[in-house]
């Protein structure tokens, strides 16, 4: 069986594996058919992800088919199309007791803690596995990333009329925008990057947007009144801007984290006691985001052309990723095609 293993940080490698076998009681077997490139993809290949070790198979933004199911399966059958919930949780702890498989305290991910989609053939517990109907291979890929952002709104608990900045316009902050946009709050979108701000302006109808650095601080308070944004959303992975994002939460609001680093962050508690923030982490989704993502999806609530900027094929990949990783032009979101 053809897979692809990041052997060490920049060294991918084409390999043959022993086919994964038939499945057993609960699990499916099913072929990778799309496999979208993650930021923890890249930067795992560059060398600077955290819970990573090498080698590893990546890929956990995956559409898939199912070709055979284990005893006592009933969610999917043979020939079903599915997103694919990469967490695989215990089931017992108390996490997982209270609802929460997305913080499970052994918590593994596809692609991170075990070894991912970057191959033909894979077994998955069965649950894990979200069918549609409708939607094509692309937008399965992409609902796993859709997910993150859906979880992060809930976290905030956006209300219609509220303003959410969204720091980060990388496919997992453009996942934010489209969930708060779907909440009725009003988004402003504040990058690094101009051309992604325009991404956001082209692909989601975000019209307030901010260039970060100099003078960002002063222009969000003009876009919010003077009162900053009820909701904030990190999803940048950077420590600085983790850190320069209470500076934009409003009195009583909520600052979420979103994207991770292997970091000490700090803040001013004056401030953060003054305004009675809220802060929240948000780590990956829940299975019933899932359903959300595969609705809104179906609905066409979200249209998940706009973050698909590059293709590559499964041959083609091990030369292409390193474009990726640099995000040669203007990438946002990459898809591998494995047939």
């Amino acid at each position: 069986m053809k897979t692809i293993v990041l052997e060490e940080p920049e060294r991918l490698t084409t390999v043959d594996r022993e086919d994964p076998g038939g499945p057993v009681a609960g699990e499916a077997l099913v072929a990778v058919r799309r496999v979208a490139v993650c930021g923890t993809d890249l930067h795992a290949f560059l060398g600077n992800q955290t819970f990573f070790t090498y080698p590893r198979v990546l890929g956990h933004e995956l559409a898939v088919e199912v070709l055979e199911t284990g005893p006592g399966v009933s969610n999917v059958a043979p020939g079903d199309v599915c997103a694919v919930e990469p967490y695989l949780d215990c089931g017992a702890c108390v996490a997982c007791r209270a609802g929460r498989p997305n913080c499970c305290a052994s918590l593994r991910v596809l692609g991170v803690h075990v070894d991912g989609g970057l191959c033909e053939r894979l077994r998955i517990p069965a649950r894990k596995l979200h069918p549609s109907k409708t939607l094509g291979l692309d937008a399965l890929a992409l609902v796993e990333m859709l997910c993150v952002g859906a979880h992060a709104v809930g976290r905030a608990a956006l209300e219609p009329g509220s303003r959410a900045l969204v720091i980060g316009a990388g496919p997992i902050g453009l996942g934010v925008m489209a969930f708060a946009q779907l909440t009725g709050a009003g988004v402003i979108a504040l990058d690094v990057d101009p051309a992604r701000l325009e991404h956001c302006r082209r692909a989601l109808g975000v019209e307030l947007t901010v260039v970060a650095g100099e003078g960002a601080d002063r222009r969000v308070e003009e876009l919010t009144g003077g009162d900053r944004a009820e909701a904030v959303f990190d999803a940048t992975g950077s420590p600085a801007s983790m850190a320069a994002a209470f500076g934009h939460v409003g009195h009583g609001g909520r600052l979420v984290l979103v994207g991770h680093a292997n970091a000490e962050i700090s803040f001013s508690d004056p401030l953060f006691h003054a305004r009675e923030m809220t802060l929240l982490a948000s780590r990956n989704a829940r299975p019933d985001e899932f359903t959300r993502a595969i609705a809104a999806l179906e609905e066409g609530l979200i249209d998940p052309a706009g973050w698909i900027t590059h293709r590559a094929t499964f041959d083609d990949l091990v030369g292409a990723f390193p474009a990726f990783a640099r995000r040669e032009g203007g990438l946002v979101k990459a898809i591998v095609d494995l047939g």
